[in-house]
């Protein structure tokens, strides 16, 4: 067996800066292939089509890709680089619009090229000033990660079982993942955690990507469909449940993969810790509660024929596919960052997390 998480780069820069590579998630788990990725225009159809996914790494190749953009661009004047570079940012911030990653990293880029303003910049000298963010907003991911891992580990005890949904892996980051950041590190402490991953409908991502990454790591893992999660907590199985996330509002309600918040509610009714491990990035002091989220809505032909060989529902029946939901703040145990464990109340421990 291999550590997935310290071997699997899913979003990384080529060796000579001119490209951004991608471990292509949509193809996994029957075929394991890395896609180059040269232009903006492929980054931006990449995180819409999930090739890369997880807010981390949708705010890493992001990075790296309006990177790339403006670097093939040839830009005569730095005026001509600048125009450039602020539509190729607004381009990619159009891909997705819940992951809150996504415009952060855009943002530090923005500020990046800014401050190389001052005094009289040379092109090639902003380019590297560009190429050196995109590559500190990647480290310093991997690092945010194993933090938030090492933290959330002081919560768990050995052989416990854990429920998690969707993936919020090594493959959605930089490297160990937020939510299964804990699940490694503590492989590493023969921690002997026992593993519930859901399947994720309608995407799958917990059956094609979760149970895929663990099962590499050598870590015990059990694939359950989406609906039977209250009967594993009935029957004494969970003893916590960690789930990553894509946006936190300043009340500490959170955005994650759709059906989050189903599992919130019966984590509360079995009385079982329900942990959000998130990186400070995630944290939107500007959104006020979670009616404020932007849901995104994904297309009909993902719940009716995508993964079947004939048409799994009625010739034009209406469908709903929400991407994402919204779990109360009142369901949530503790909200786990790099920074620390915050614990309610919220509106306040989150603005003083910030603030550090």
């Amino acid at each position: 067996m291999i550590n997935t998480a310290n071997t699997i780069q899913s979003v990384k820069l080529s060796e000579d800066n001119d490209a951004v590579i991608i471990l292509n998630q949509t193809l996994l788990p029957g075929q394991k292939k890395f896609e180059t990725l040269t232009t903006t225009e492929d980054v931006w159809e990449a995180i819409v089509h999930l090739k890369v996914r997880g807010a981390p790494a949708i705010g890493i190749a992001a990075a790296y890709g309006v990177y790339i953009g403006v670097k093939k661009m040839n830009a005569e004047s730095v005026r001509d680089l600048y125009d450039g570079f602020t539509k190729m940012k607004n381009y990619l911030a159009s891909s997705r619009p819940t992951a809150v990653n996504l415009f952060w990293a855009l943002d530090r880029m923005e500020k990046r090229f800014n401050h190389s303003l001052k005094g009289e910049p040379i092109i090639d000298e902003i380019l590297e000033e560009l190429r050196k963010e995109a590559e500190l907003i990647r480290l310093e991911d991997e690092q945010v990660c194993e933090a938030i891992g090492k933290h959330t580990l002081t919560l768990l005890k050995p052989g416990m079982g854990i429920l998690t949904h969707c993936n919020a892996g090594a493959i959605a980051t930089a490297k160990y993942g937020t939510a299964l950041a804990p699940i490694y590190l503590g492989k590493q402490k023969g921690y002997d955690f026992r593993v519930y991953a859901g399947e994720t409908r309608p995407l799958l991502q917990g059956a094609r990507l979760t149970a895929w990454e663990l099962s590499e790591a050598g870590i015990d893992v059990t694939l359950l469909c989406d609906n039977m999660a209250s009967i594993v907590m009935n029957e004494g199985k969970i003893q916590a449940v960690l789930v990553g996330c894509d946006r936190v509002a300043a009340n500490g309600d959170t955005a994650n993969k759709i059906g989050t918040s189903g599992i919130a509610i019966l984590a509360k009714h079995y009385n079982i810790p329900f942990y959000v491990c998130a990186p400070t990035s995630t944290i939107d002091l500007t959104c006020e509660n979670g009616d404020e989220i932007l849901i995104e809505e994904r297309s009909a032909e993902e719940i009716t024929t995508k993964w079947y060989v004939e048409p799994m529902a009625p010739k034009g029946i209406k469908t709903y596919n929400p991407a994402f939901d919204v779990t109360s703040h009142e369901l949530i145990t503790a909200i786990i960052t790099e920074e620390g464990i915050i614990k309610p109340s919220y509106q306040e421990n989150l603005k003083n997390i910030q603030k550090r």
